[in-house]
């Protein structure tokens, strides 16, 4: 296959109802919302069995990323083919209009509560859009065990054991695999995680499902199995850390061991990818273009491209003011 044959990659968002969301993807993605009910997730990449990202454009469209992967796994991940079985990024926008669950995700330390095929779910967000009463849950206060949590879960005090802050637009949070979490409010959010879809469900504040009439299930027991109590891992608000400021401001907000992630912004033209490993371009303001071996790929806000290793670097022109996310895969 020649290099050719790939080019900066759009994937169709694949929307999920959620009992907590609202309609405000809509205004973010190009792609409509379905129906009239909320809209809690768009997964804008996905390599999930039961939700498999397509490309969007060009000669691939309709292609799914499995599929790509199976059939130019060098051309696709580079010096990272044959380390994973799939795409190991799960990538989302989130709705929170309301309140999420109260929830924790095991690490990879815990084989005994992971399903076959699955990994931890270490994540991250970038908060977009805020509203006087969002509120970001990142972890226990300080002192909190399992023994006070356990009481609190009886006598519905849990949201006094949560450490809690008020979001603003551009702020970076980090939850490692083992840290509670919950946030809601009218917030969007970006959000990259390790390709898990594995969550315990701790406190889902009386929530009724309007499409079962009943509350949601609950999973205490594992979700207290996998809490680092510790928490030692050093989640919770990032701060950033500017790498350049020209041609374009780059600040790098995550980098463990699962994914490394940098906002970039700016109005002249930059470089974006890198030479033989793939990268993901997300735009979460402005526009502008994609140009790679003489052609040109269009980009909006809420766009995401995943740009093969093959094809290297390539330069991004911002059509004014732009704001980009860029993730990598550590080696």
């Amino acid at each position: 296959m020649s290099k050719q044959i790939l080019y900066p990659l759009r994937f169709a968002p694949i929307y999920q109802y959620r009992l907590w969301g609202g309609r405000r993807l809509g205004d973010l993605l190009t792609e409509p919302l379905p129906g009239n009910g909320p809209i809690g997730e768009a997964w804008v990449l996905s390599d999930r069995d039961d939700f498999q990202s397509r490309v969007a454009d060009g000669s691939l469209k309709g292609r799914a990323i499995s599929e790509l992967l199976a059939q130019f796994p060098e051309q696709v991940m580079g010096k990272l083919a044959g380390r994973f079985g799939r795409f190991p990024l799960l990538l989302k926008f989130l709705d929170a209009l309301e309140m999420l669950s109260v929830q924790v995700h095991p690490s990879d330390a815990h084989p005994d509560l992971l399903p076959a095929g699955e990994t931890g779910k270490t994540e991250a967000w970038v908060v977009l859009e805020a509203g006087p009463k969002s509120l970001i849950y990142s972890g226990l206060k300080p002192g909190t065990t399992e023994a006070g949590l356990r009481h609190a879960l009886t006598n519905g005090g849990v949201a006094e054991c949560l450490a809690y802050f008020t979001p603003q637009p551009g702020d970076a949070v980090f939850t490692p695999a083992g840290m509670v979490h919950a946030l809601g409010g009218d917030i969007v959010v970006f959000e990259v995680q390790q390709n898990s879809d594995v969550t315990f469900r701790l406190y889902d504040w009386n929530h009724i499902d309007a499409t079962t009439g009943k509350p949601r299930a609950l999973q205490v027991d594992q979700a207290l199995a996998c809490i680092d109590f510790g928490e030692r891992a050093g989640g919770g608000l990032a701060a950033p850390v500017v790498e350049t400021t020209t041609p374009v401001k780059r600040e790098r907000l995550f980098h463990c061991e699962q994914f490394r992630l940098s906002r970039l912004q700016g109005e002249a033209p930059f470089a974006v990818g890198a030479p033989g490993a793939p990268s993901v371009l997300v735009c979460i303001g402005g526009a502008g273009q994609i140009e790679q071996a003489g052609a040109a790929y269009a980009v909006a806000k809420g766009n995401v491209f995943l740009l093969p290793a093959a094809i290297g670097t390539c330069t991004f022109q911002p059509r004014g003011a732009v704001s980009m996310l860029e993730i990598g895969i550590p080696e």
